[in-house]
């Protein structure tokens, strides 16, 4: 476990029992927020094949400067 691992699990440990519940609630929100970034990415890395042929054109070429 490195220093910041450590320094916020003794600030957890230091709320209030009532707190953890929000603590956890948060976590679980932030877990929830990554999971759904990279499903958004591996989504959109499926699709580059597929356009590829679509984007890559010579009328398109103009666009590729921008």
């Amino acid at each position: 476990m490195n220093t910041a691992e450590h320094l916020l699990i003794e600030k957890i440990l230091q709320l209030p029992p009532t707190r953890l519940a929000e603590v956890t609630d948060f976590v679980d929100f932030l877990r929830s927020r990554e999971t759904d970034r990279a499903l958004t990415q591996a989504a959109a890395q499926t699709s580059v094949a597929s356009f590829a042929a679509v984007w890559d054109n010579d009328d398109d070429a103009i666009y590729d400067k921008l």
